[in-house]
């Protein structure tokens, strides 16, 4: 049998959320943070449902992680949502998740603008259905102008296709070699005009990265939840950016407290 909670164990979990929140209440809060939103599947199959019923959860979410995050200051918002490998699932399920994308567009765009939130889509908007594509561009159009915060979709992406296209446009435009560096490439990646990811989080339990941002990555914080993607809420963000908050970033040097 659950045990109810005491007023004095209340008191304590309140107390504790309190001590683990209150590091975002310093101003060390990630500019860009960055999720890989996984465990849609298995939180419907642990309900008995068939897995697009999770997908649907999940969209369900967006709007809840959005505005939490917009809440603590974050200014921009990488959601990967269907990568390049997602393309071999079963038929159904890529349906499923192309309707769940126009859905998604359809209830979400104006409340978006309203917001005054940017949308992006990072990925092959090419590979969507025609109506999709539409539907797609309509939202960036809509929403092009606006100076909030920005919300880059990841949708047939992978970062390995991302640095295989920037290479191409390299070449495509003539860039002698000798004057290819960092800044060159990062121009050219679809992420272009945002900052690095300072935060990268994933749900669902596993601890990798999965193809997401790997050029941009290179020194994000990585985080890590149990918690499937509809299940993760308020209280999860606040966690997570509270831990975000007490590490230490060196960007490959050294601070003046580290010894030498």
């Amino acid at each position: 049998m659950k045990s109810e909670a005491t007023p004095e164990a209340t008191d304590l979990a309140a107390e504790h959320l309190g001590d683990v929140i209150s590091p975002i209440s310093s101003g060390r809060v990630p500019r860009h943070v960055a999720v890989i939103m996984d465990g849609n599947g298995r939180w419907a199959t642990q309900r008995g449902l068939p897995r697009r019923a999770g997908h649907r959860a999940g969209t369900e979410n967006i709007r809840r992680v959005i505005e939490r995050f917009a809440d603590h200051g974050v200014r921009y918002v990488t959601l990967y949502g269907f990568s390049t490998e997602n393309w071999t699932r079963p038929e159904n399920e890529i349906r499923a998740i192309m309707r769940l994308l126009g859905y998604f567009l359809r209830r979400e765009v104006n409340n978006l603008h309203r917001n005054n939130v940017h949308l992006r889509l990072l990925g092959h908007l090419e590979h969507l259905p025609k109506h999709l594509q539409r539907r797609v561009l309509e939202a960036i159009e809509l929403t092009s102008n606006n100076d909030g915060l920005t919300l880059n979709i990841a949708f047939s992406y992978g970062g390995r296709d991302e640095l295989v296209m920037a290479v191409r446009r390299l070449i495509e435009e003539g860039v002698p070699a000798d004057e290819v560096d960092e800044q060159c490439i990062a121009h050219r990646l679809y992420t272009a005009g945002s900052p690095d990811p300072d935060l990268i989080i994933r749900t669902g339990g596993e601890t990798r990265i999965s193809n997401f941002l790997l050029w941009q990555s290179a020194y994000a914080e990585l985080y890590f939840t149990d918690a499937y993607w509809p299940d993760f809420g308020r209280e999860d963000i606040d966690i997570a950016l509270a831990e975000y908050g007490r590490r230490k970033r060196r960007f490959g040097g050294l601070s003046d407290t580290d010894p030498l």
